[in-house]
This record gives structure tokens, C-alpha cells and sequence, in this order.
């Protein structure tokens, strides 16, 4: 009979003896140091406020709009930061598995602020391509360089912070898609001092907003796939089933299922029929192992029973094997 996913079930009758097991190494909370966090937001803060002072001082318009292009960076490693908090908590009470999803959540929310970003941004330089303004190079230029290295410090403390969390990984997406855009700001800058009409910077805005989208809708897809138990990338079920069911003493595999807790810590549940007269527990130990081995899955819940019925031996099908 076929079950859930394809996997191949099979009814058994007098199985003379069940073994649940728990393997677990650690919780499922973050990976995340929040120490970078907190300097890439003390980066981006003390930024945005040298901007804003900048920006009344010499009446430049440019240097505001940035500002607050640095304060929605800032947001996103605040979200980050406070998801990362939460998702360290201990398990308990009805969150039997912790709060390591917050972290999911926290990435869904920087992935669709990027998107959101991204559409403003290419409306914005939309309109500017249909009646380019005019447009102040050196102050574009300036502004372009606070930008440049304000992001690329911010992105480098991400980086340090740990970029296997989902929810720093959309926070450093944010900082890395504004240094891009800062980047484009000093070429468009520079170019409209050399003489170039000034319809250059809408354009290049408009490429930038099409890194944006690629990157927001990256960490979407990745958290989604999270939210809906999706097998990690680069950990196939069909691999993780043949490798189990070579154990010895292992007759069959199903009920396999394999899925992320949160971003970096992998789960597997399985049903495992093993050859009659095998000590369950001792097959227990050998699978935990090489799920942990060969896998690096540190969670993992395994059913071990053994089945008298000479024929079931026989069986060949996915994730089954001969005697041993």
C-alpha cells in the first residue's frame, strides 16, 4: 500500500516488540551570534542619524532618502535580532520544539520588505525614466560613498553574525542590496558630472530593483520551504532512506519523513522493520548514528520493530532489503 509522499507501507501482524527512540544533540534555536547584530545595528543607527544631520545642514534631499533607506536596514536587523533572542529560548509548556521558527518568521517578514523595497523603488524610477530630473552629481557621489561604507560594514558584521539564520540572512540581503545601490548612486553621480543625461540613474535604479526582487524572493522561497516542512536542500529523502535500510539488520524503511525544525537543524522520524531475532535497540543506536554521521542530523525519532514473517524478508521495494 502507498502512503503519504510515495513511501511504501506495509501491514504487519505480530511484531513481537516496539522500540521508540529520541536522538536529540541539541535545540532547535539560532546559529545566530547576536553580538554582530548588535553592530551592524549600531552601525546602521549612528548612519542614518549622521545622514540626517547632514541632510538638514546642506538642504539635500538625496542624503534624507537615504537615511531612510539605512533605517529600513536597521528594522530588518532589529526583526533579525529579535527573532534570534526568542528562538534561544528554552522549549516548554505548549512549544514543545521552542521558538526556532520566530526565526522563520523574522525571515518572511525582511523577504517581503524587500519585495515591497523593491516595488517602490522600480515605480519610483519608472516615473523618473518618463521625465528624467535634474539631478545634483556631487551630491548624489557624496552620498553614494556614506552609503557604500555604512552597508558594507553592516553586511560584514552580518556576515560574522552567522548568514545559516534565515532572519540574517534577509537582514544582510537588505544591507547588501543598499550597498549595491549606493554603488549605482556614485556611477550615476559620476556620470552625470562627466555630462551624461541624467535618465542614467533611473536606469540603474531599475537594476538594482531587479537584484532586490531575486534576493527577497531567494529568502522567501528558502523560509517558505521551512514553514512547509520541505526537505533541506542538499538532504534527499531517497538518499537518507537507501542509507538507513543498509544498516545492518535493517529489513525496511517508511513512514520516512525529513524536514527542517528551523533553518539549520535537519529531523527525521522513520518506521523501521528489522530482521527478526535483531536487538532493536542496538539497530537503533547504528541508524541514529549514521543519520548523524553521514547526515549531520542531530534529531531524529526512529520506531524499530522486528517482524517474524519469513516472507517480509523477501520483500524488495524503495528503502527495503535482503536478509543480513
Amino acid at each position: 500500500m502507498h502512503g503519504p509522499g510515495g513511501h511504501h507501507h506495509h501491514d504487519h501482524h505480530g511484531h513481537d516488540h516496539g522500540h521508540g527512540g529520541h536522538h536529540h544533540h541539541v535545540s532547535a534555536g539560532s546559529v545566530a551570534e547576536p553580538r554582530w547584530l548588535w553592530i551592524a545595528l549600531g552601525l546602521n543607527v549612528g548612519m542614518a542619524l549622521l545622514e540626517v544631520v547632514l541632510g538638514i545642514i546642506s538642504g539635500s534631499t538625496a542624503l534624507l532618502a537615504d537615511a531612510a533607506h539605512v533605517i529600513t536596514d536597521a528594522l530588518a536587523i532589529g526583526i533579525a535580532l529579535a527573532s534570534i533572542v526568542l528562538a534561544r529560548r528554552p522549549a516548554g509548556g505548549r512549544y514543545t520544539y521552542g521558538l526556532g521558527r520566530v526565526e522563520i518568521l523574522g525571515a518572511q517578514l525582511n523577504g517581503a520588505s524587500l519585495l515591497v523595497l523593491a516595488g517602490m523603488l522600480g515605480v519610483g524610477a519608472g516615473l523618473r525614466i518618463a521625465d528624467p530630473p535634474a539631478v545634483e552629481g556631487g551630491v548624489v557621489v557624496i552620498t553614494g560613498i556614506f552609503g557604500v561604507l555604512g552597508n558594507i560594514l553592516a553586511a560584514w558584521a552580518l556576515a560574522r553574525a552567522s548568514r545559516e539564520s534565515l532572519a540574517v540572512e534577509g537582514a544582510y540581503q537588505h544591507a547588501l542590496m543598499d550597498a549595491i545601490s549606493s554603488v549605482a548612486a556614485i556611477v550615476a553621480g559620476a556620470l552625470v558630472l562627466a555630462g551624461v543625461s541624467s535618465v542614467v540613474d533611473p536606469i540603474l535604479a531599475l537594476i538594482v530593483t531587479a537584484l532586490m526582487v531575486r534576493s527577497g524572493w531567494t529568502v522567501l522561497r528558502s523560509s517558505t520551504d521551512v514553514l512547509l516542512e520541505a526537505a533541506p536542500r542538499g538532504l534527499d529523502p531517497e538518499t537518507v532512506g537507501a542509507a538507513l535500510v543498509a544498516v545492518e539488520g535493517v529489513v525496511e524503511v517508511h513512514d520516512l519523513h525529513v524536514w527542517e525544525l528551523t533553518q539549520g537543524f535537519p529531523a527525521v522520524t522513520a518506521h523501521v522493520i528489522a530482521r527478526p531475532g535483531t536487538d532493536c535497540e542496538a539497530t537503533r543506536f547504528r541508524l541514529e548514528r549514521v543519520l548523524a554521521d553521514q547526515f549531520s542530523v542531530a534529531h531524529s525519532t526512529l520506531q524499530v520493530e522486528s517482524d517474524h514473517r519469513e516472507e517480509l524478508v523477501q520483500l524488495e521495494r524503495p528503502w527495503s532489503g535482503g536478509a543480513r
